[in-house]
């Protein structure tokens, strides 16, 4: 016999990252292999980019935790040579050679940024419940940690940090999933309102801002929300004995050249050659 009393059955919240997200939306096969499969298979060697752009982020992350009279180019440039790594790089005169212009990229930024500001948050963990739609129960949990989170007239700002080969523009900026999501995920932790996020690229000297509206970062959390579903359906599928090649199925296109997960995919093998370590730096 059923019974229905009326009483609501309990929402399955799925949390997810800005991150998680584009790996599911880019290649299915990627995600599995990132975050399901255990052991984790066979992965590239680091990627000069990436160090790079992790130097960059720990200096300016380590440059706004001193004192404000502490800011100045001088420390910007120490705190690189202190965060260095040579990781990816196609030797030591190219590492020598980045390491110098990483310098001259934060010392720039502290000379032509207000740095005297402290930052709301520093590589900020915030995590908030939603549901695209207005009024209805939490569907997900979007979590994740923001470059920086700035305050500034009474509203927060989200700032993520860019050392790439492209200066960004706004169409960027506004068509980030990831700056969208925490701008959400911020304003329901911090308990502020946050409808602007920046992207400042290091190399070009360009900040790249956008002001989302309440219809902008509803578009973005509906296209999350879709996302992690297939995500979720996927998952479960596979842990009932799904095959999971037919559940996250690659994607190949050139970006498989320096994808991570290169020596563990066969059709990313085949679908192009492998780039060098050192192939996305700036020029």
């Amino acid at each position: 016999m059923g019974f229905d009393f009326g009483v609501a059955q309990p929402v399955r919240l799925t949390k997810v990252s800005p991150a998680r997200l584009a790996t599911f939306d880019d290649c299915p096969r990627r995600y599995r292999l990132a975050y399901l499969d255990r052991p984790t298979p066979q992965r590239t060697g680091p990627w000069a980019h990436s160090t790079l752009g992790a130097v960059v982020h720990n200096a300016l992350r380590a440059l706004f935790d001193l004192p404000v009279l502490k800011r100045v180019p001088q420390r910007a440039v120490a705190l690189v040579a202190e965060f260095w790594k040579d990781a990816g790089f196609q030797n030591d005169e190219q590492a020598a050679r980045y390491r110098a212009r990483a310098k001259g990229w934060v010392a720039e930024y502290v000379e032509d940024n207000d740095v005297s500001h402290d930052p709301v948050g520093l590589e900020r963990w915030v995590s908030a419940p939603v549901n695209p739609a207005p009024g209805e129960r939490p569907s997900m949990i979007i979590e994740g940690r923001a470059d920086r989170i700035d305050a500034r007239a009474g509203e927060l700002v989200i700032v993520d940090y860019k050392t790439g080969r492209r200066p960004p523009d706004e169409y960027e900026a506004r068509a980030s999933q990831a700056l969208a999501l925490y701008a959400v995920a911020a304003a329901r932790t911090l308990r502020m309102p946050c409808t602007t996020v920046e992207l400042h690229h290091l190399p070009s000297g360009t900040i790249a801002a956008a002001e989302h509206t309440p219809e902008s970062l509803r578009r973005h959390l509906q296209r999350a929300e879709e996302t992690a579903g297939d995500l979720r359906l996927a998952t479960d599928t596979l842990e009932a004995g799904g095959d999971g090649d037919v559940l996250f199925p690659a994607r190949p296109d050139r970006r498989c050249a320096w994808c991570d997960f290169r020596p563990s995919c066969a059709a990313g093998q085949e679908a192009a050659p492998a780039a060098q370590p050192w192939d996305l730096l700036a020029p």
